[in-house]
């Protein structure tokens, strides 16, 4: 076989292998098995049995005692010898049917071309020529007769191509009309969502801006308040400071009394005692007595009056969501009626 030859003259490879699998006997597609001549062309066994049979009339079957014949073969007029099996001594090209069964598998798959006309699958040598009307399936003229329609009710091809054609013609036209109203509504629903995605992002960005100078406002007053918090503090601990202060006065004064009359009450001579111990005392005494110091009251320490209770604003928080529109409008309605009075 000229296969590339085949393939680089014609412009589709399909087409150009489908020509390389004609039998140049009946003209059509290789049918299995397949016999290659020892001249390297292929024919059908069928159609090779037939040139067989046409040049050999005498020559009955492979039991025969004839020893064998001769034919010629169709493609380029080599002779070719056969022994007493006939055809069926010939060797079977394999790979020309792999490639047939391939090719037909391929074809199967592909959708018909226009004016290609579908074949039987029963009856490989009829073409679909009628309708079945009961089984509503195509069919040939031989499954009329003999095969699975024979009690079907049939009608010509034509006639049942034509009003389903006419019929197709309508359905396409309703699907044309219902895809130009399903694109209308598509487009529609498109432009909504895109409205819906910048209205979505202008009120992101309104509660945004709320939130932000509601958050810089509690910010502003919980600067407020610290600054209160922090001048009681300074206050209260000034306070407290200049009492240690003067109270380590005091135990620093009555500590050097306590040295002074521990330095008395050891002197061992009367006299020199009775000197100093009296006026000693009387400092002592005035000195438990007098010089008391200012005390801070119970509690001087709480910051307790410094408590905010944020429950109610807490609630409110919780609370926030998002007006009803006809609240919105008596709102501004409200508005409107104060501005004018």
């Amino acid at each position: 076989m000229d296969f590339q030859a085949g393939i680089l003259q014609d412009g589709s490879p399909m087409e150009s292998l489908e020509k390389q699998l004609i039998c140049p006997i009946c003209l059509e597609m290789f049918s299995k098995p397949v016999v290659i001549l020892p001249c390297q062309h292929n024919l059908c066994r069928k159609c090779a049995n037939d040139v067989f049979q046409a040049a050999n009339p005498y020559w009955q079957s492979r039991g025969s005692l004839i020893s064998g014949g001769r034919f010629r073969c169709p493609s380029c007029r080599h002779e070719v010898l056969l022994d007493r099996h006939g055809v069926y001594g010939l060797q079977r090209n394999l790979l020309v049917e792999n490639i047939i069964d391939i090719y037909k598998q391929e074809c199967s798959s592909r959708p018909l071309k226009k004016g290609e006309h579908p074949m039987c699958k029963e009856h490989e040598d009829e073409r679909i020529n009628i309708y079945c009307v009961t089984c509503e399936v195509p069919t040939c003229s031989m499954c009329k007769v003999f095969g699975a329609h024979k009690d079907c009710e049939v009608a010509p091809l034509q006639t049942v191509f034509q009003g389903q054609k006419t019929e197709l013609n309508n359905c396409i036209s309703m699907l044309v009309a219902g895809n130009d109203r399903i694109q209308t509504i598509i487009s529609q629903l498109e432009d909504s969502c895109q409205s819906t995605e910048e209205n979505s992002e202008a009120a992101k960005r309104e509660l945004c801006a709320r939130f932000d100078a509601l958050a810089a406002l509690l910010d502003e007053k919980k600067a407020e308040l610290l600054q209160r918090i922090s001048q009681e503090q300074a206050d209260k601990t000034a306070f407290i400071q200049s009492l240690i202060c003067q109270y380590k006065e005091q135990l620093e004064k009555s500590s050097r009394l306590v040295e002074t009359a521990i330095q008395a009450a050891e002197e061992t001579g009367g006299a020199a005692f009775l000197m100093n111990a009296k006026q000693l005392i009387k400092t002592i005494v005035e000195a438990s007595k007098g010089g008391r110091l200012d005390k801070i009251e119970q509690g001087y320490e709480s910051m307790d009056a410094f408590s905010v209770s944020l429950d109610h604003l807490t609630e409110a928080v919780h609370a926030l969501d998002f007006d009803p529109a006809e609240e919105d409008e008596e709102y501004f309605d409200g508005e409107e009626e104060e501005v004018e009075e």
